[in-house]
């Protein structure tokens, strides 16, 4: 049987899912593969990763495309989201996905949960996401890690960056076991390991807006992107899959914010393929 585009074990597959209709606020972040693919490919830039890994050279770096959930919503676009990551995955292929908004991460991760046995959580984030439901839904995109955590058999989920944390989220942390490291205790020397394959979900929203204005919900006092990208190098367990979510192209001044995205995309593209 063909896999899809011809995956191989080792590639590192860039899946786009342009889904924005379980966001509580605004809507834009359908657009965003599209605009982080343009900075990736940008002449302002190059390929190249920090630690000398060349995307543009590997031939395991393999772009499949954005799935067809555009303007979808509900449980339909969650089920094809966790189809087609799961055929990508199943050719022992990593994943790496460009989001969307962050009601994208459950189906996401429920597929690398089934793949890989005790799987953990590193989500970078300035929310929790852990509401059981919102006005939109038990779908929408504050709710993610709450579906996550009751029907995915993952072994930890570590949440970095958080500082919204209201009284309804920390009760749901709590019953879930969630390792919560918000933004008040965060240091910059901080180590996180992790013992087993590791599934990372980044919202950029987890940056001060200085560093990402091209967000729907800006909130100031959080991460730069120097610290994003150290902790993507440094943190210890085996990549085996990512997300980059919550890009707004329509707050976007200049294309700022899709360029520390598509940086993101070389750091994580660069950790799957050597991991």
């Amino acid at each position: 049987m063909m896999m899809p585009y011809d995956l191989k074990p080792g590639d590192v597959a860039l899946m786009g899912v342009p889904l924005d209709l379980h966001s509580s606020f605004l809507q834009g972040p359908a657009f965003a593969p599209g605009r982080i693919r343009e900075a990736l490919h940008s002449g302002a830039a190059n390929l190249t990763a920090e630690d000398g890994t060349d995307l543009g050279e590997s031939a395991k770096f393999r772009d499949t495309g954005d799935l067809d959930v555009f303007e979808m919503r509900g449980q339909e676009p969650i089920d094809r989201i966790e189809a087609e990551a799961a055929k990508r995955i199943a050719t022992g292929a990593r994943l790496l996905s460009l989001g969307g908004d962050h009601s994208v991460a459950y189906p996401l991760i429920k597929a690398h949960a089934d793949r890989y046995e005790g799987l953990n959580i590193l989500h970078i984030d300035s929310h929790p996401d852990l509401y059981d439901t919102q006005d939109i839904g038990p779908l929408g995109h504050g709710c993610p890690f709450a579906r996550v955590m009751e029907t995915c058999p993952v072994k930890r989920l570590v949440q970095v960056g958080i500082r919204t944390m209201n009284a309804h989220q920390r009760e749901q942390a709590n019953k879930f076991g969630v390792e919560v490291i918000d933004m008040r205790n965060w240091r910059p020397d901080l180590q996180i390991s992790f013992d087993g394959p590791v599934y990372l979900s980044l919202d950029l929203d987890a940056l001060d807006p200085a560093f990402a204005p091209g967000v729907s919900h800006y909130e100031p006092g959080g991460l730069s992107t120097r610290e994003v990208i150290d902790l993507i190098h440094r943190f210890k367990g085996q990549l085996v899959g990512a997300d980059i979510v919550e890009l707004n192209p329509h707050r976007d001044p200049y294309g700022m914010t899709a360029m520390v995205a598509a940086k993101f995309v070389k750091e994580i593209g660069a950790r799957l393929l050597n991991g």
